[in-house]
């Protein structure tokens, strides 16, 4: 998901880039392997304390991610000075609520998995891309198959975000990225939660869907004067460019 960014921003900024258990490379080694919103905050802070310490940091997130991140950012204030959430609302819309509750009632394979998501939310990118898709849960294990779905019975469970994360304690400076083209995040949502946290701004991308910068890998230049701006207003030196 976010190996482009690391190529395009590796030689600017320090970043460190993680897997959630039952995510890529990620695993349990003991205990249940469904995890709460709560727990993967705890998660994201440990691996906050064990690579950065005390230093201030900008979260850059996307979907489910931005929830894990804004969860965060209320329980750390002073740790987070900017949030970058794209594609996510406050909650999911009727397409995404009818797509994992067709998961979780059928017993569909991993091919049909893989196969619905493209179908759905994957149509504009590349088809190398689409390839890794199918690839990646061909490549599961029962569990973290299951962790899969479970994951989306969590997304649903949720419900209104604002009921699980306090928005109004959401400080920082925070940029929402939403492609016009996404079909599991209405832009109405995205708008309401753009309104409920102060000083946070709304950034409209033509032409793209869910995946973003996955979809046209030149919009990583939108993060790029993100990041830069954010330099500027936290008074640090402009980052190094790559020519």
């Amino acid at each position: 998901m976010w190996h482009s960014f690391v190529r395009r921003f590796s030689q600017s900024y320090r970043i460190v880039l993680f897997d959630f258990p039952n995510q890529g490379a990620g695993r349990i080694l003991e205990g249940s392997p469904y995890l709460s919103l709560d727990e993967q905050v705890d998660i994201l802070d440990a691996v906050i304390d064990t690579t950065i310490g005390e230093d201030h940091l900008s979260l850059c997130s996307a979907s489910w991610g931005g929830v894990v991140a804004l969860a965060y950012t209320v329980q750390h204030p002073l740790r987070v000075k900017s949030l970058i959430l794209a594609s996510m609302g406050t909650r999911a819309n009727q397409r995404m609520i009818e797509m994992i509750t067709q998961g979780l009632e059928t017993n569909v394979d991993r091919l049909q998995v893989a196969e619905c998501i493209i179908e759905n939310i994957g149509k504009a990118l590349p088809a190398a891309m689409k390839n890794r898709i199918v690839s990646q849960f061909q490549r599961m294990d029962t569990g973290s198959f299951d962790a899969f779905f479970q994951h989306g019975a969590t997304v649903i469970s949720v419900g209104e975000l604002e009921k699980v994360v306090d928005l109004g304690k959401v400080r920082c400076r925070t940029i929402l990225l939403y492609g016009e083209n996404d079909a599991i995040v209405d832009l109405d949502d995205v708008k309401f939660l753009a309104s409920k946290m102060p000083g946070s701004e709304l950034r409209l991308i033509k032409d793209v869907g869910h995946f973003l910068h996955l979809e046209k890998e030149e919009l990583l230049d939108v993060y790029a004067d993100i990041l830069g701006s954010l330099d500027v207003i936290h008074g640090e030196e402009p980052p190094l460019r790559r020519a």
